[in-house]
Order: C-alpha cells, then sequence, then structure tokens
C-alpha cells in the first residue's frame, strides 16, 4: 500500500507542478503582485483559480481517511491515481489551446519561488515517511495544493521576501559602481503614456550614424528590468545609454531617474494608459514629468506642443526645452505635409526661425510616429549630427515589432499594433488604417487597465472604427461588448462584424474577406494579456 501512496504522490506532484506553472505565469504577468495586481487578478478569477475537476480529489481522499477494509483502499487509491492522471491530461490539453503571447520566463527570481513551493509539497510527504500511520491524512492534504497552486505561489511570495530584498540590494549595488565606473555616459529617458519603446528605438537607430548608444532591452522599462539592464547589458564602450521608463503609479519614474540620473529627457505623450493603477489623469501627468523635473539644470527637455497636458504643465525646474508638434505652429521642430502609403511616410521638417524645409522619408506609418522621429531629430541635433545625416538615418529606422509595423501575411497586409493599449494610440492606428486603399479590416479585443473608464473608451473605439473600417473582427466576446456597442450606435452593418474567442481564428477569416482585384489591409490593434484572457468567453 505504502507503494501507491507513492506513486499517487508522484501523479498528484506532476499535475500540481502543472497548475503552479500556470499560477506563476499569472504571478509574473502580474509584476509580482506590484500594487496587488496579483490579488486583483485572483478577484476576477476565481473560477479559473479554484473551480476545477481536482475539486473531486478531496471525495478520494475523504473515502481513504474512513474506508477500513484494505482492499477497498487499494480501489480507491488505483483510482485516485487515475483520477489525477486525468486531471493532468485535461490541463495539457487546455495547455495547448493557450493563447500566450508572453510564456513564462524562467529567471532567476521565479526558480527560487519554484524550491519554496517543492519545499512546501514535500514537507507533509516526509513526515508521512518518517510516521507511515499519517498516510491517509497526509493525502487529504495533498489533494488541497493542486486546489490552491493560485494561493500557495501568493505564500511562497511572501516566504521569499526577505531574499528578494536582499538579493534587490546586491544587484543594486552592482549597477550603481558600474554607472559610477562610466562617468562619461549621456543617460536618455524616455517615458509617456504610449510610444515609449517605439521611441527608444528610432532613437537608439539615429544615434548610432555617429555614437554607440545602448537602448534598454525589450520591455526592460521597470527598476528591475533597469538593474539587468546596466549590470547585463551595458558596456564600457557606451556613449550614450537610452533608458525607457514604464510607471503604474505616482513616484515610480523619479525612482529611476534617481537610479540612472538622466540628463536628456523624451516625453512622448500623455494619455490615460494604466488608469486603473494610477488613480487620476492629473496622477499620470504629475508622474511622466517626474523625468523632467529630476534633469539636471544643464539638462535638455524634449516635450510634445500637441499636448495639452504638457503644454499646460507648470514645470518647476529650468532645463532647456525643445518644443516638437505637428499642428503646433510654434513648436521649435515641426513637421508639415505628412503623407503616408503602404510604403512609409513621408514629411517636411521645420524649424523655427527657418525658412527652409528639410525633406524626409521613413518606413514607419503614421503621424504618431512622425512625432518620435521628431522626437529623436531634436536629441539628434543637440548632439552634433548634421541634417544629411539625419536624412539617412530616419530613412534607414526599422520598424518596431508589433508597434503600426506592416507586413503582407498571405493575401493581406497586416497591420500590427498588438502592443497598443489606450485610446489616443488606437486612434491614430485606425487613421494609418484609414489612409490604405483597399478593403479594410480591424482586428482587436478592445483596450485594457482603463479602470472605471474602460468602457467608455471602448465604446468610443468602435465608434472610431465605424469611420473606417468594412468588416470588423471583435476576440472575445464578454471584454468587446462596449466596442460592439459603439459599432452599433454608429450604424455598422452588424452582418459585417465578426466574434472569436481566439486571435489566431482571425488570420484565415481576414483571407476569406479579400475581394477580387483590390489589396485588404488588417489592422490589429492590440493583444489581451495573458492574465485578462481567462476572462473571455
Amino acid at each position: 500500500m505504502l507503494f501507491l501512496y507513492l506513486v499517487l504522490f508522484l501523479v498528484i506532484l506532476i499535475y500540481y507542478f502543472t497548475k503552479t506553472r500556470r499560477a506563476l505565469h499569472m504571478l509574473q504577468q502580474n509584476l509580482y503582485n506590484e500594487n496587488n495586481r496579483y490579488i486583483k487578478w485572483l478577484g476576477k478569477n476565481l473560477k479559473t483559480a479554484f473551480w476545477h475537476l481536482d475539486l473531486l480529489g478531496i471525495i478520494f481522499a475523504v473515502a481513504v481517511l474512513l474506508g477500513q477494509n484494505e482492499v477497498f483502499l487499494n480501489i480507491v487509491l488505483i483510482l485516485s491515481i487515475a483520477f489525477y492522471l486525468l486531471c493532468e491530461y485535461r490541463s495539457i490539453m487546455h495547455a495547448k489551446q493557450d493563447q500566450n503571447k508572453k510564456p513564462l520566463v524562467t529567471t532567476a527570481r521565479i526558480k527560487r519561488l519554484w524550491v519554496t513551493l517543492l519545499i512546501l509539497y514535500f514537507i507533509p510527504i516526509i513526515l508521512a515517511l518518517f510516521i507511515p500511520s499519517y498516510l491517509e491524512e497526509v493525502f487529504l492534504v495533498m489533494t488541497l495544493y493542486p486546489i490552491f497552486s493560485y494561493i500557495l505561489v501568493f505564500l511562497a511570495k511572501i516566504i521569499n521576501f526577505p531574499i528578494e530584498k536582499l538579493v534587490s540590494y546586491y544587484y543594486l549595488g552592482k549597477a550603481k559602481k558600474r554607472l559610477r565606473s562610466m562617468s562619461n555616459l549621456k543617460v536618455v529617458g524616455i517615458t509617456g503614456s504610449y510610444g515609449k519603446t517605439s521611441s527608444k528605438n528610432i532613437l537608439n537607430d539615429i544615434l548610432n550614424v555617429k555614437y554607440i548608444s545602448k537602448p534598454t532591452p525589450k520591455n526592460f522599462n521597470t527598476y528591475n528590468g533597469l538593474m539587468i539592464t546596466i549590470n547585463n547589458y551595458l558596456d564600457k564602450f557606451d556613449e550614450i545609454f537610452i533608458v525607457e521608463m514604464g510607471a503604474y503609479t505616482k513616484g515610480d519614474i523619479k525612482i529611476l531617474c534617481d537610479l540612472v540620473h538622466p540628463k536628456y529627457g523624451i516625453l512622448t505623450k500623455i494619455g490615460t494608459a494604466h488608469l486603473s493603477t494610477f488613480g487620476s489623469q492629473e496622477n499620470i501627468q504629475k508622474t511622466k514629468f517626474e523625468l523632467i523635473e529630476s534633469l539636471p539644470s544643464d539638462g535638455v527637455a524634449i516635450l510634445n506642443k500637441d499636448d495639452p497636458l504638457q503644454v499646460s504643465y507648470p514645470l518647476q525646474n529650468k532645463v532647456k526645452t525643445i518644443w516638437i508638434g505637428i499642428e503646433n505652429q510654434d513648436a521649435d521642430i515641426l513637421a508639415a505635409n505628412i503623407h503616408c502609403t503602404n510604403k512609409g511616410t513621408t514629411f517636411d521638417l521645420k524649424m523655427k526661425g527657418e525658412k527652409k524645409t528639410y525633406p524626409f522619408e521613413t518606413r514607419l506609418l503614421g503621424s504618431f510616429n512622425v512625432y518620435n522621429i521628431l522626437a529623436s531629430i531634436a536629441l539628434g541635433l543637440e548632439f552634433n549630427i548634421s541634417i544629411p545625416e539625419l536624412q539617412r538615418a530616419v530613412a534607414k529606422v526599422k520598424a518596431v515589432e508589433h508597434r503600426l509595423e506592416l507586413k503582407r501575411l498571405g493575401e493581406m497586409y497586416q497591420i500590427d499594433d498588438a502592443y497598443n493599449s489606450n485610446p489616443i494610440g488606437a486612434q491614430m492606428a485606425v487613421e494609418v488604417l484609414g489612409m490604405m486603399e483597399g478593403t479594410k479590416v480591424v482586428v482587436t479585443p478592445g483596450m485594457t487597465e482603463l479602470g472605471k473608464e474602460e468602457d467608455k473608451y471602448n465604446k468610443a473605439f468602435g465608434k472610431q472604427i465605424a469611420s473606417v473600417a468594412d468588416y470588423v473582427i471583435l476576440v472575445g466576446k464578454k471584454h468587446t461588448k462596449p466596442i460592439y456597442q459603439g459599432l452599433i450606435e454608429s450604424g455598422f452593418d452588424k452582418d459585417k462584424i465578426f466574434i472569436l474567442s481566439d486571435v489566431r481564428e482571425a488570420y484565415p477569416l481576414v483571407n476569406q474577406l479579400k475581394q477580387k482585384n483590390k489589396e485588404i489591409y488588417a489592422l490589429f490593434e492590440n493583444d489581451l494579456p495573458d492574465s485578462l484572457l481567462t476572462n473571455e468567453e
């Protein structure tokens, strides 16, 4: 019988591992519960986290606990093994259907959590081996581990908190030491409600024509991300460090500035991204300006003259300020005559006080990317890069992956804007689609993390789509209801609205919508994070 128990505990361990991996994925997706994100996710996904077939395992455990006949116990144990193998099989099948865009990254922190979780699992088993008379009770406890795997992950995080603090202090000291050793390094900070990554990559491509610049990789825009970048990516030969700065609450940008001490700052545009964590538009505005107000007196700020939230802000420190713009003619650096096609965008550059204009062309799409290019040109001029060099650099700037990236897929042109999730950026993406000649399709699950205003913004988004699109594909019935309402209220033909549960189903559908002798353009706007997919019907 001991052998059956050991086999049973091993099978439960395998299933526990599968469920725990999913729970760790959600913890990581929710920034390790920063601002209680993981707890809030659990509150919204009780069914996903707790309501599983494995609840029936308690019945088997109680049967073993109350059973007296050895033959009966053996039968129940064998059935229990078969039951947990079935649970594991179902989990594997479910995992294959998951729409994971960002898989679990097995970082050192995740590995430490795994160690803690396995220790928690094996404690009762080890006790049972020393005290065999408690095997039945241990089985009952073991059935609870998969059921409460999401809670155990959070418990492991709490247990590991002191260790994580010590690890953080170690790497922080190491990062500060490296920065001190690079006294000639010029640091550029970039923040805003959206466009940070695009602006960062554009600036890096442009500055690289004359300097050795190093941007923060991928989406490493948090405090820990900056420490990792400084310790693992920054090189002694680097001349310019371009730092993308993300924020979820007031004070986040100031903390990042205190670490890297930027001399140059670019503020893209201030919108409503992460309104649910900031609490108000005013808090977002103040937080973004923490970058500019952290610059030294000889620093340089690049601000957007077309953004009312930047123009109206009472700046507390006196730094050199360069205003860029498209609409406001009073900007120091202005773009005019903007034209967008499926080949890219062209515009003329004007500088305040000069009559001469300079033609620029780029493979990037839309006016929003023109803003990012203008900011990079403004800073490039500060770094003594000539206009001809800037023109050549802008022409070679590469499209940023998943950010208004145009690519040919089968019969369609895909405008991939999957990493965008804010009202203004979404509106600009729709405007780009409207510039294309052909059949126009929008594929979207809507926008997220907009707090109480989310439904309102998604409904308005639906109305914007209705003015441009020929067809609309909504991903997820529940979350896209406000978009559907906006479409219908705008008089959009409901027969041209398709609702899918998986974005992967959209690709063949778009190709089916193509009309003869007419190009088809599909805007893929936003991609629900994995932590929200379980909310969809």
